[in-house]
C-alpha cells in the first residue's frame, strides 16, 4: 500500500496551493483537494505532512492503490498498521481484539469481526494520539478506498477531537466524491489548477528537458505535471533518433508512458461520452451543434460528463476545446481505422465548410483515387488564399498519399508544394515528412532543393543544426543561379542567427544578391540587399541605409520569403533604432494585415514583436501587454522557437507587468535560446534579465548578466549602440556597484560611436548613467544638471518610460545629498510618467515612502543613499573587521577600503566605527529603546 506508480515530481507552481491547503487546515480541520491523474496532488500532500511533522504533529498517511478498492477493509488495515503500538495499549479488550484481526488476520472471516467495537477502537485511538500531539490523517488517492474501510473512517471522523485535521486528496471520478462524506459538508474543496506555460518550462528544465518545448508541451498536457513529463521524455527521445537533432515543430508524440497517463485521464469519462469525445476529436473545430448532425444526438449529455471530468471545455456557444492536446490525438490513436473512418465519414456530411468536407471524405477512405485527389489539391489551394498554410500543407500530403501511382508526377508537384506549405506555416514535423517523400522519388534537383529549403524554413531559431541539409541543397543547386542565391540567403541567415557572425552573414547575402542578378531574380536581390543593410547597421557602417534604400527601390514581392528579409520590414526596424516610433508604428499597421494573409506564423510574429517594441518605448505600456500576449499565444500554437516569444513578454512585463515575471520569462528565454544557439536572442534575453536585476537593486548580479551581454555583443561584433540598448543600464550597474571609474570608461567610449553615428537616443541613456556617475564621484550640483537636461530630452524625443527612470535617477541623486523637496518632487514627476504609461512595477518603485517608514527615521534615508558595495563593507566594518580583514573578505585594495570608509561616514554622518554601527543597527530598527 503505498503512492500511485507513475509518480513524477510534480512540485513545481506549487507553493501558493500548499499555502491554501494549510489555511483550509488551520480554519475548519478539513480540507478536501481534488484534480485529475497526474495533476500534483501527492506532492502538495507530502509537503503539507512535512510541515505538519516539522511541527512535530503526529501524521498518518493512507495512499490506496487502485486495486485495494476490491479488498473489504483493506485500507482501515493499512492506516492501523501505521499506529504506534503504544496508542493501542489503553484500548478495551474488544477493540484490541478487533484490531488484532483486522491487522494481523486479514484473512479471518468478516462475519466473526466485532465491527462496532472495530469502529469504536479507531475512534478511541485517534483521540489517545491527540492527546499526545496534534494529529495530521492524510488520505492520498482517496478514491481507491474500500467501501467497508470508507464507513469505517466516516464514522470515526465524526467523533475525532479537534486536535485530528483531516488532508483528503482524490481524482473524483463518474462525479461522486468520496472525500466529500468523509470531511463533511461545508468542508473547503481545493482544487489543483493546471500548470503555466512557464511553470511548464521550469518542470522541464528541473527534469533535463529542453525548456524550448514548453509552449507546445503545455499546450500538448492542458498544464497537467505528469502528462507534460511524459510528453517532454517522449519528445526527447522522438527527436535524439532523428537526423539533425531535434527539432523545434514536431507534432507530439502521444506513445509509451504519455499515451498511458491520456488513457488514464479519458478512462474518467464513461464509454458512450469517450465515443462522443472521439467525433470531436476527429473534427477540426467541433461544437455540440456539428457533434449532434454526425450522429451523436446526446452530445450536450456525454460532453458534460466529459466535462465535469476535466477532459473538455464546451463553450456557451457550443464550441468544444479539449482541455490537453494530446487527448483528441490518444483518442484518434486507440480507435480502430473502421471506428475513424465512420466518424470521418459521419463528420463529411455534417460540416458545413467545403474544405473539411473534402478533408474528412478524404481521411475516410485510404484507397487512391485521382478525382479525390485533385478536390483535395483544390482545398490545399483554398486553405493557401485564407493563409492557412499548415492545413494547405496537410491536405498537400494527403492528396499526393491519394494519387494513383500512375500519376507521379502530379504525385511529386503536390508533395513539393506541401513542403513549402509546412514551411511557410513554420511546421518542421510536415516539412520534414514532405521531404523525405521527394528525395525518395525521382524528383529534379530543383525539386529537391526547394523541399530542403522548406525544412530550412521550418527549423526557426534551430537553423544551425541543418548543417547536412544546407550542404546538400548546394550541390543540388549548382548551375541554377536563382536556386544558388535562395540557398545563399538561407545561409546569411544562419550565419547571423546562429553563428553571431555578420561579416560572414554580409558576405553571403553579396553572393546571394550577385547571383540573382545573374538569375534575373529582381526579388531575391532585393532580399539580398536588405541582408546586407541590416548587417551594415550591425557593423555600424554608414552605407548602410544606402543600400537599404536600392533595395526598397527594386520591385516588392508581393508575399515577401520571411519577413526578416523584406526591405520594407527593415525599414520599421530602422525606424524603431533611430526613435522614429510613429512612422514605425504607422508601417507595422499596414504590415500586420498584410503577413496575416500570407499564413507565415514567423511573420506574423516578426510584425508582433516589433509593434510590442514600439508600443513599449512609445509609454502605451498596455497595448504592449496586449501585443506581446499574441506573440506568446501564437508561438505556441504554431511551435515556433519559443525564444524570441520569451523575451517578448519578458520585456512587455519588465515595463508594464511584474518584475517577478518579467525574470521568469527572461530565464525561460536564455534557457530556449542557449539550446537553439540562437546568439541574437540570447542577448536579448539576457538585457532583459540584467534590467529586472537593475531595477530591483540587484547591482552586482545586473554587473554580471550585463556583462554577459557585452561579451555576446563583441563576439558578434556588434558596433550600433541602437539596436539593443544595453550599455547604459550596465553603466548604471557598475555605479550602483561602486564602480564609477569603470562606467565612464564604458560611457565615453560608447558615446563616441553613439555620437558618430547620430544615435541621440542612445547618447541621453549614457548621460543618465553618466549623472549617477558624477553622483557616485561628489560632483551632485553637476549630477542634477546633466539629469534634469537629459528628462528633458526624452521628453523631447517621446520616450516617456525612459524620462520616468531618469527622474527616478535625479531623485536618488537629491535624495543622497539631503535634499528631500526636489527629491519629493522627481519622485512624484517620475510616478505620475509611469502611471499614464501603465508602468505598473517602475510607478511602484516611484512611490513615496509611507509615512514612519523614511520620514521619520533619518537613517533609513541615509542608509538608502549607500551603495551595494558600501553597504556590504559597512556591515563588516560595524561588525568589527578591520580594514585589512574587510579589504581581503571583498577582494580589494586596503587603500579602497580606506576612501569607501570615508564616503560612507560622509553620507551617513558618522565619526567612528561605534557610531557606524549604531547607525545601521537604527536603520534595520534594532537600535536600544
Amino acid at each position: 500500500m503505498g503512492a500511485a506508480t507513475g509518480h513524477a515530481d510534480t512540485s513545481v507552481g506549487q507553493g501558493e496551493l500548499i499555502r491554501a491547503v494549510d489555511r483550509a487546515l488551520t480554519e475548519h480541520g478539513r480540507a478536501l483537494l481534488t484534480g485529475p491523474a497526474g495533476a500534483g496532488k501527492t506532492e502538495v500532500v507530502r509537503a503539507v505532512a512535512a510541515a505538519a511533522g516539522s511541527r512535530r504533529e503526529t501524521v498518518l498517511r493512507l495512499a490506496p492503490e487502485a486495486a485495494d478498492q476490491w479488498i473489504p477493509e483493506a485500507s482501515a488495515a493499512a492506516l492501523l498498521a501505521s499506529v504506534p503500538c503504544a496508542a493501542l495499549e489503553r484500548l478495551s479488550g474488544p477493540q484490541r481484539t478487533a484490531i488484532a484481526l483486522l491487522r494481523r488476520e486479514a484473512d479471518a472471516p468478516r462475519a466473526g469481526r466485532d465491527h462496532v467495537a472495530l469502529r469504536l477502537a479507531v475512534v478511541e485511538v485517534l483521540r489517545t494520539l491527540a492527546a499526545r500531539h496534534p494529529v495530521l490523517l492524510v488520505l492520498d488517492n482517496a478514491q481507491w478506498l474500500d467501501a467497508e474501510s470508507t464507513d469505517l473512517l466516516r464514522f470515526a471522523l465524526r467523533l475525532t477531537p479537534p486536535r485530528v485535521r483531516v488532508l483528503v486528496a482524490e481524482c473524483v471520478q463518474g462525479g461522486t466524491s468520496v472525500g466529500e462524506p468523509l470531511c463533511g459538508t461545508g468542508t473547503p474543496a481545493i482544487r489543483v489548477p493546471p500548470l503555466g506555460a512557464d511553470e511548464v518550462a521550469e518542470l522541464l528544465v528541473r527534469h533535463g528537458l529542453p525548456a524550448r518545448l514548453a509552449g507546445r508541451i503545455h499546450q500538448a498536457s492542458g498544464g497537467n505535471p505528469r502528462l507534460a513529463l511524459a510528453l517532454g521524455h517522449s519528445l526527447a527521445e522522438a527527436a535524439g533518433s532523428r537526423d539533425g537533432g531535434a527539432h523545434h515543430a514536431d507534432v507530439l508524440p502521444v506513445s509509451g508512458q504519455a499515451r498511458e497517463v491520456a488513457r488514464r485521464l479519458l478512462a474518467e469519462a464513461p464509454a458512450q461520452a469517450r465515443r462522443t469525445l472521439l467525433l470531436a476529436a476527429l473534427a477540426t473545430r467541433p461544437t455540440t451543434a456539428l457533434l449532434r448532425r454526425a450522429g451523436r444526438p446526446d452530445a450536450e449529455a456525454e460532453l458534460a460528463e466529459a466535462e465535469r471530468a476535466a477532459l473538455v471545455r464546451v463553450g456557451e456557444d457550443g464550441t468544444v476545446e479539449f482541455t490537453a492536446g494530446a487527448l483528441p490525438t490518444a483518442l484518434a490513436a486507440d480507435a480502430g481505422w473502421p471506428e475513424r473512418a465512420a466518424g470521418h465519414a459521419a463528420l463529411a456530411a455534417a460540416v458545413d465548410d467545403p474544405v473539411q468536407a473534402v478533408r474528412h471524405r478524404a481521411l475516410a477512405v485510404d484507397t487512391p483515387d485521382q478525382w479525390l485527389a485533385a478536390e483535395i489539391t483544390e482545398a490545399a489551394a483554398v486553405c493557401r488564399r485564407r493563409g492557412q498554410r499548415a492545413l494547405a500543407a496537410e491536405l498537400g500530403l494527403l492528396a499526393a498519399e491519394r494519387t494513383p501511382s500512375h500519376l507521379a508526377g502530379e504525385e511529386l508537384a503536390r508533395l513539393v508544394t506541401a513542403a513549402e506549405d509546412a514551411g511557410w506555416a513554420g511546421r518542421a514535423d510536415l516539412a520534414r515528412l514532405a521531404t523525405r517523400a521527394v528525395l525518395a522519388r525521382d524528383a529534379s534537383p530543383a525539386d529537391r532543393v526547394r523541399a530542403r529549403l522548406a525544412v530550412i524554413d521550418a527549423a526557426g531559431q534551430a537553423i544551425g543544426t541543418l548543417d547536412e541539409t544546407f550542404a546538400y541543397a548546394m550541390d543540388e543547386a549548382a548551375g541554377d543561379p536563382s536556386l544558388q542565391a535562395a540557398v545563399q540567403l538561407r545561409i546569411a541567415t544562419k550565419h547571423n542567427l546562429s553563428d553571431g557572425d555578420p561579416v560572414r552573414s554580409r558576405d553571403a547575402a553579396a553572393r546571394a544578391g550577385a547571383l540573382a542578378a545573374l538569375g534575373g531574380d529582381q526579388v531575391a536581390q532585393a532580399m539580398a540587399l536588405t541582408v546586407r543593410a541590416r548587417m551594415g547597421r550591425i557593423l555600424g557602417d554608414p552605407g548602410a541605409e544606402a543600400i537599404l534604400a536600392e533595395a526598397l527601390a527594386l520591385p516588392a514581392p508581393e508575399v515577401p520569403l520571411g519577413m526578416r528579409n523584406a526591405p520594407q520590414y527593415l525599414a520599421v526596424r530602422h525606424a524603431l533604432f533611430d526613435d522614429r516610433l510613429d512612422d514605425a508604428r504607422n508601417q507595422l499597421m499596414v504590415l500586420l494585415p498584410a503577413v496575416q494573409r500570407t499564413g507565415s506564423a514567423e511573420d506574423v510574429f516578426e510584425v508582433l514583436r516589433s509593434i510590442t517594441e514600439v508600443e513599449l518605448r512609445s509609454g502605451r505600456c498596455k497595448a504592449a501587454s496586449a501585443r506581446a500576449r499574441r506573440a506568446l499565444e501564437l508561438t505556441i500554437e504554431a511551435g515556433l522557437s519559443p525564444g524570441p516569444a520569451w523575451y517578448v513578454a519578458a520585456m512587455a512585463e519588465v515595463m508594464g507587468g511584474s518584475f517577478a515575471r518579467a525574470a521568469g520569462y527572461a530565464r525561460r528565454g536564455i534557457q530556449a535560446s542557449q539550446e537553439e544557439h540562437d546568439q541574437v536572442f540570447l542577448s536579448r534575453s539576457l538585457h532583459a534579465l540584467g534590467l529586472v536585476e537593475l531595477a530591483t537593486g540587484e547591482a552586482s548580479k545586473a554587473v554580471a548578466t550585463l556583462r554577459r551581454v557585452a561579451e555576446l555583443e563583441a563576439a558578434q561584433q556588434v558596433v550600433d549602440p541602437s539596436i539593443l540598448r544595453w550599455h547604459g543600464e550596465l553603466a548604471e550597474a557598475l555605479v550602483a556597484a561602486d564602480a564609477p571609474e569603470e562606467a565612464g570608461r564604458l560611457i565615453d567610449s560608447v558615446r563616441t560611436v553613439a555620437r558618430g553615428l547620430g544615435r541621440t537616443g542612445v547618447v541621453a541613456a549614457l548621460d543618465r548613467a553618466r549623472g549617477l556617475c558624477l553622483s557616485a564621484q561628489g560632483e551632485a550640483d553637476e549630477a542634477v544638471r546633466l539629469l534634469e537636461a537629459t528628462a528633458q530630452r526624452f521628453e523631447l524625443l517621446g520616450l516617456p518610460l525612459e524620462r520616468g527612470r531618469t527622474l527616478l535617477a535625479l531623485a536618488r541623486v537629491e535624495r543622497r545629498r539631503r535634499r528631500r523637496a526636489p527629491a519629493r518632487a522627481a519622485l512624484l514627476a517620475a510616478a505620475g510618467v509611469f502611471e499614464r504609461a501603465g508602468a505598473a512595477p517602475w510607478a511602484e518603485l516611484a512611490r513615496e515612502p509611507a509615512p514612519g517608514e523614511a520620514a521619520g527615521r533619518p537613517e533609513v534615508a541615509a542608509m538608502a543613499a549607500l551603495t551595494e558595495a558600501e553597504t556590504r563593507l559597512a556591515l563588516l566594518v560595524s561588525q568589527g573587521a578591520s580594514n585589512q580583514e574587510a579589504a581581503a573578505k571583498l577582494f580589494l585594495s586596503v587603500k579602497t577600503v580606506e576612501s569607501r570608509l570615508t564616503r560612507i561616514y560622509q553620507k551617513l554622518d558618522v565619526r567612528s566605527r561605534a557610531q557606524l554601527a549604531t547607525a545601521l543597527a537604527r536603520s534595520h530598527g534594532n537600535a536600544p529603546a
